[in-house]
């Protein structure tokens, strides 16, 4: 009898174990069917929108799992260009931030594209449009907290179909990092986070932007400063002659730009200058040369001739909801690069977190 009973205990010994590694293996085959059902269901509550991906995988070892080709777009959209196309997500756990007591999470997004056609996000959504917001949705996707963000060969393009022809404003090449989201790393500065990027846009112009963030707030401080720079202004002949009725025959525009938030009040400018440009092309009908030459004149007069760029600078100002632009100041700038000093092909440093937390101040 003990005999037999030992046979069953030594059976049991070595069944459990077999069965806890068969279950594991069940589970772990099956976790990427239920976690891609899950995603689905969550991109289908979005009101107004429709999506889905094409599979997940699952990394134990690295505590993460890797979203492949997710989409988004509208439900009317009169186009087939998704929204967001999102070729490789990858989702893991920052393991570093657990020395510090944290549990959160690292999102690395490879070649994910954002198209904004204006036609289709124009549409008004009847369902529901409270609820109309796929940031959340988005965030839904990730368990835990988000404290550090990177985005390789990355692209975001504004379109409009209805032109003619169609406009397509973009960066492209978008490499960005968004660091300590979430305040793991404590400091003593107001701005902890920090965000770097640099992109190519329309017309190979180089894109850098740098800041200091604190996402903490329900409405987020922050502290950015924006360049492009040496883009050829001939890439923007499809938006300028929709708009303006002109093109550029040739030269540069650079783009400079400094905005600091603090508690919900913007205080910065946006410095935009051309270089060397021309506005009459040979191929232009009369009536076009004849504007552009209306055009052109105010440019020779407006323009600084030593450094052959015509340049102004928008000051912006106020609380979120209605940000002011000092019109007079904008029409003072273009006479002061052209006939006292010319802007520097830089950002001017003038703006920085303290002003806005100063002007929100007197605000208040």
């Amino acid at each position: 009898m003990k005999g037999k009973k030992k046979r069953i205990y030594k059976r049991k010994r070595f069944l459990i174990p077999i069965v806890i590694i068969l279950l594991l293996i069940i589970g772990r085959m099956l976790l990427p069917y239920y976690l891609k059902k899950y995603v689905n269901n969550v991109l289908a509550t979005i009101p107004g929108y429709y999506g889905q991906v094409e599979d997940i995988d699952i990394s134990l070892w690295r505590g993460a799992y890797i979203i492949d080709n997710l989409y988004l777009n509208k439900v009317d959209a009169g186009s087939q260009i998704p929204f967001l196309d999102f070729k490789k997500t990858d989702i893991s756990i920052e393991w570093e931030s657990l020395f510090d007591g944290k549990i959160v999470s690292e999102i690395v997004m490879n070649r994910p594209k954002v198209t904004y056609i204006f036609e289709d996000q124009e549409k008004q959504n009847t369902e529901d449009p409270d609820l109309d917001d796929w940031t959340k949705a988005l965030t839904d996707l990730v368990p835990i907290d988000i404290n550090t963000l990177q985005v390789h060969n990355g692209k975001a393009a504004f379109v409009q179909l209805s032109a003619e022809p169609n406009i397509d404003l973009h960066f492209d090449q978008i490499e960005l990092q968004a660091q300590n989201l979430r305040n793991v790393v404590r400091t003593d500065q107001k701005l902890p986070s920090s965000i770097t990027a640099n992109a190519v846009s329309i017309g190979k112009g180089s894109v850098s932007l740098d800041g200091k963030l604190d996402l903490i707030k329900t409405i987020p401080d922050m502290d950015l400063s924006f360049a492009l720079e040496k883009a050829n202004a001939t890439s923007l002949n499809d938006f300028t002659q929709h708009y303006a009725g002109i093109d550029f025959k040739n030269g540069t525009y650079n783009i400079y730009s400094e905005v600091a938030i603090a508690d919900g009040f913007l205080k910065g400018y946006i410095k935009p200058m051309l270089v060397d440009a021309e506005l009459i092309g040979k191929e232009d009908g009369f009536l076009d040369t004849l504007w552009e030459g209306f055009v052109g004149f105010f440019k020779f007069i407006l323009k600084n001739h030593k450094n052959n760029t015509l340049a102004t600078k928008v000051p912006l100002e106020g609380d979120l909801n209605d940000i002011q632009s000092d019109i007079w100041a904008t029409i003072f700038n273009i006479f002061e690069n052209a006939w006292i000093q010319a802007f520097k092909g830089m950002t001017d440093d003038s703006i920085n977190f303290k002003d806005a937390q100063e002007a929100s101040q007197t605000e208040e």
